[in-house]
């Protein structure tokens, strides 16, 4: 017989309508694996090439909420007075004296203009064109501000306007040293701060998480390949990144987000694949016959990660930033490049090469005695252990309890980079934030003077403003302290006024200061803007939407495992469980980021608040992440109870099988994302050290004590389901 007709027996063992779909698909990867192969290797370089475009077109969205009242008063106020929020400043520094003299008044007056006339620049003015008002100098009377507004999308204005003017403005005379700063100046220098934080990890985590594979496999081609499969898994998400990069702004931080999960993931999958792969072949199956088999049961659990894991980040699409909406494209794209390299790429390998894939010492079926004792420590006394379990989880959550909200600003950079340390001597040195003036615009005729005066009095009492400069004049803690500019405030009928806030105020919360200019009474309808209502509409938007965020994330997980499980109970204890484990992961962003607690060991500077995207962003991450898990345990465990129909050792078989593999698998995701708390970023040092302690907790406490207890509490209930839904499982249910 030849080497042919044998292949052929060993891949079909059963007539086609008898073998399941997943093992036919087995069968036909061993028969065409060369061709799997070429055509794996031809699409990483193709997605290869797409996937350098793709880093060089993520950007950082801004915070705004289109449609909002901020939004709204923005339109107007380009529309109607050509005018708009601050986008860019420039710190000017006296050499000697202060910026009062003559010298540094002509350099001053000078920088200005040519700031102005400078390409892209819609209108640029300074503390000496604008009357010498206090809230442009600096208290020591060293510093002074030049304010320009840039008109256009984020990606013109970071990486071709800037770029452009700034290293010729920044160069400074014998009179003034000149710094850039403002809020697109600090996105500006966020992204290669995020990418090099990339390479650094990268550059750390592959080398570890490849010693660490070595380790659990104890095979360097096995290792290898698992290795290999994480890099498909990413580069085919940077690939598949290009197509919402046509039509939409992906954050820089997806970067970092599609990187280590797509590692993670795909050496998670792989991971499961060999590990079934080498099962088959202990329980006496030929190579072909195990890959095809692998596929099957492995496959068919890879396949329902994906979709939860998938289906966690797609929810985020439903939010109307593209700062979040970034991360659910990306989730998509590592999930398909992760699905693809396990059950399709992985096993034409190993048709080819899986012997050197298996130990040379080959364990026996039933070895993880460790694991069978946990489960029946845990399972003799479910109530104890759940119960400290429990316990301990909760401790470890309380801080999240203590949540405040705000949004990020320079302090997510180090001190070391440059806008970082303009924003400081702002922050510190000025009286008040002309930068980040609120704009009230009238929607309609503005009234009489009187009432324009009444109402810039009005506004200039209002508890954290420094100053109202308007039509009328200024204002200040409800005295007139100017004559203002009428040319500057007024447009056809209507007019708008410049809210300015404290320091202090800007510092400690601005959004209650929006709201209190929002709730002012006023002679006529206006519209507030500005930076800090863009922050409050930003900020409400996302709360807002969280509801809907929440509710889809849990229903469609709970659909995807009552269609695996045909269960309701299991779908409900996997959402509590991975509640309960990602309230941990909260509550460390809480205590460390909000608190600044281990600042200093890590590196940042705390604020008080936490941005509301970062914990919605990881909370979807963890949230599939730990779906994945409960997938690859119950698959286990289902797989054992179909075969006996004894829930208890069904569970003590599906910790045995599963649990060494997922605390491998946990151990290496958990790394590919802490290798970020090395990060400058704090964006970037939050996703990876929360997304560690989720991943670590689940796949330990979670996984090993409280699935266990609770499934032994449960008993048969487990399986339950009413009648109409049995029946509906049977007819859809997701089987091979």
């Amino acid at each position: 017989m030849t080497a042919g007709e044998t292949l052929r027996q060993e891949t079909r063992p059963a007539p086609p309508h008898e073998v399941p779909r997943l093992r036919r698909l087995g069968y036909l990867l061993v028969r065409r694996r060369r061709l799997v192969m070429i055509l794996s290797l031809l699409g990483v370089v193709i997605m290869g090439a797409l996937a350098a475009g793709t880093v060089g077109g993520l950007s950082l969205a801004r915070y705004d909420a289109p449609g909002s009242e901020s939004d709204r008063a923005q339109i107007a106020l380009g529309e109607r007075f050509g005018t708009g929020s601050i986008d860019v400043v420039l710190l000017v520094t006296a050499r000697q004296g202060t910026v009062d003299d003559p010298a540094v008044v002509a350099s001053g007056r000078a920088l200005t203009e040519r700031f102005a006339r400078s390409q892209g620049v819609a209108e640029a003015a300074s503390y000496w064109t604008r009357g010498n008002p206090a809230t442009l100098r600096s208290e020591d009377r060293r510093h002074a501000l030049i304010v320009a507004r840039i008109p256009g999308d984020a990606n013109t204005v970071r990486s071709r306007i800037l770029p452009a003017i700034l290293p010729g403005l920044t160069a400074g005379d014998a009179a003034i040293t000149v710094r850039p700063g403002g809020g697109e100046e600090v996105f500006r220098q966020t992204v290669p701060l995020a990418r090099q934080d990339f390479v650094r990890a990268e550059m750390v985590v592959i080398p570890l998480v490849f010693a660490l594979l070595w380790l659990y496999l104890r095979r360097v081609v096995a290792a290898a390949v698992s290795l290999l499969l994480g890099v498909f898994a990413m580069v085919v998400a940077l690939g598949l990144l290009r197509i919402p990069l046509l039509y939409a702004d992906v954050s820089t931080f997806a970067l970092n987000l599609t990187l280590g999960l797509g590692l993670g993931l795909g050496v998670d999958y792989s991971l499961f694949v060999i590990s079934r792969f080498r099962e088959e072949i202990r329980l006496g199956h030929d190579r072909h016959e195990a890959v095809a088999r692998a596929v099957e049961r492995a496959g068919r659990t890879v396949l329902f990660s994906g979709v939860v894991v998938a289906v966690s980040l797609a929810v985020l699409l439903l939010m109307p930033f593209d700062f979040l909406r970034s991360f659910g494209y990306s989730g998509i794209a590592v999930v398909a490049g992760g699905v693809v390299g396990a059950i399709i790429v992985l096993p034409a390998v190993l048709a080819s090469i899986g012997d050197r894939v298996l130990t040379r010492r080959t364990r026996a079926a039933g070895s993880g005695t460790f694991w069978e004792r946990l489960a029946g420590r845990v399972m003799r006394r479910p109530v104890v252990y759940g119960g400290v379990a429990t316990a301990l989880l909760l401790l470890l959550g309380s801080p999240f309890l203590g949540l405040e909200f705000g949004v990020a600003d320079d302090r997510i950079l180090p001190l070391s980079a440059p806008v970082r340390q303009t924003s400081e001597v702002i922050r510190n040195e000025f009286p008040a934030e002309e930068t980040d003036a609120l704009q009230v615009v009238t929607t309609g005729p503005a009234g009489s003077s009187a009432q324009v005066a009444a109402y810039a009095e009005a506004l200039s009492r209002v508890p954290g403003v420094s100053q109202v400069d308007s039509a009328a004049g200024s204002y200040a803690g409800g005295q007139r302290v100017g004559d203002g500019d009428p040319s500057r405030f007024q447009g056809g009928e209507g007019t708008w006024f410049s809210v300015v806030p404290s320091a202090e105020l800007m510092e400690r919360d601005p959004v209650r200061m929006v709201e209190a200019v929002r709730a002012l009474d006023s002679p006529f309808p206006v519209q507030v803007g500005g930076y800090p209502a863009e922050l409050a509409d930003y900020r409400q938007a996302v709360v807002d939407r969280l509801p809907v965020v929440l509710a889809l994330i849990f229903a469609l997980t709970f659909v995807v495992l009552f269609l695996m499980t045909g269960s309701l109970l299991i779908p409900l204890k996997a959402t509590v469980l991975n509640v309960l484990s990602l309230a941990v992961m909260l509550g460390a962003l809480v205590w460390i980021y909000q608190d600044g607690n281990l600042s200093g060991l890590l590196g940042f500077t705390p604020t008080g608040t936490l941005d509301p995207s970062i914990p919605i962003l990881m909370f979807c991450i963890g949230y599939g992440l730990s779906m994945d898990y409960e997938v690859f345990m119950l698959s286990r465990i289902k797989e054992e109870h179909d075969r006996s129909g004894d829930t208890t050792a069904a569970v003590t078989a599906g910790l045995r099988g599963s649990a060494p593999l997922i605390t491998a698998a946990g151990g290496i995701l958990a790394l590919s994302f802490a290798a970020y708390a090395t990060a400058d970023v704090t964006f970037v040092q939050m996703l990876g050290v929360g997304m560690a302690v989720a991943i670590l907790v689940d796949a330990t406490i979670i996984r090993a004590v409280l699935v266990p207890a609770v499934m032994r509490l449960a008993g048969e209930a487990n399986w339950w389901a009413p009648a109409p839904l049995r029946r509906l499982h049977a007819r859809i249910g997701l089987r091979d």
